[in-house]
């Protein structure tokens, strides 16, 4: 059973918050740790609802990995990479990364229970090894721990930024900057549960997100770079729809009337930086981007268009 020590940088209203964000887990796996007793801060044990001050210490017990419910699958898997530690996935259009309310078949974690002899236990028997998450129709790369060491370091880079991850879209219109930023609060939408939206401070997590133009295509798109700066759900979808310029094929936030056929959502994460949780050695990641992605901007390069910097 593994212990992990950290320090509240950043004040938080709820313990479980708090201990969320720094361990880059879901708000009921930290309050599921609280409850059990497995946290502790500045030594004394703690209610989920106890407010974090800056500067006290947390210290948490890692339960060991439980039995896990889920089958193994053959489900076909692009492995970039896999040591003792971690793997990392360039995950195909159309792939569920975890389990959820009726779906618990067909999945990544399907897939990494069959192809990997290990992985973490700190996100509970639903969501074994996944650090971050990719949505189900956005292609590209994503880092697998399979243990909890490797987990507990690779969220803690996410939660201090010093895991860089980069995508490629095909955005609807042209954009008028180079580059920019967009910084809002993201949280369910009011209406549409299913959906996330801008919101208010006191009703969403921050989230910022930086983006460079690549290419303008006369038939009105934009190749854009984006980087995330936080990891919110949706957060690159939501972003570029709130700046007026939604992802290509996006069926939850895009255009319902698209130019042509797009071949799905363009949204692909292209590039990964990590440090390895054993060596401390940084290493990068790259993945092509699809071919269907390919094919589209194939057919809008002959429309015209205006590169900016090579991808």
């Amino acid at each position: 059973m593994d212990k992990k020590t950290f320090l509240v940088q950043t004040a938080a209203e709820r313990a479980d918050v708090g201990l969320a964000a720094l361990m880059d887990i879901t708000r009921s796996s930290a309050k599921k740790l609280i409850d059990e007793g497995r946290v502790v801060v500045d030594g004394r044990p703690v209610k989920a609802s106890r407010p974090l001050a800056v500067g006290e210490t947390i210290e948490v017990e890692i339960p060991a990995l439980q039995t896990l419910d889920l089958t193994p699958e053959n489900i076909p898997l692009d492995i970039v990479y896999e040591d003792a530690d971690i793997a990392v996935v360039n995950k195909q259009q159309g792939l569920t990364v975890h389990a959820g309310s009726g779906n618990l078949s067909g999945t990544l974690v399907n897939a990494l229970l069959y192809r990997l002899d290990s992985l973490s236990g700190i996100n509970g028997v639903v969501r074994p090894g996944i650090v971050h998450r990719i949505d189900k129709d956005t292609t590209g790369l994503l880092v697998v721990a399979k243990n909890d060491r490797a987990h507990l370091s690779l969220s803690a880079q996410i939660a201090e930024k010093t895991c860089a991850r980069e995508y490629l879209a095909l955005c609807e219109g042209i954009f008028k900057d180079d580059e920019g930023t967009i910084s809002t609060y993201i949280g369910r939408h009011p209406t549409d549960r299913v959906k996330m939206a801008v919101v208010s401070e006191d009703k969403g997590r921050r989230a910022v997100t930086h983006y460079e133009v690549l290419a303008r295509f006369d038939r009105g798109f934009t190749l854009v770079l984006f980087k995330l700066e936080t990891g919110r759900t949706h957060q690159i979808r939501v972003h570029a729809q709130y700046i007026g310029h939604p992802v290509a094929g996006d069926p939850v936030y895009g255009v319902k009337k698209q130019k042509f056929n797009l071949a799905g959502q363009l949204l692909h994460a292209a590039r990964l930086s990590l440090d390895h949780p054993a060596t401390g050695e940084r290493m990068t990641f790259e993945a092509p981007l699809p071919e269907a992605f390919e094919k589209v901007l194939e057919t809008l390069k002959k429309g015209g268009y205006t590169e900016r910097k090579p991808w």
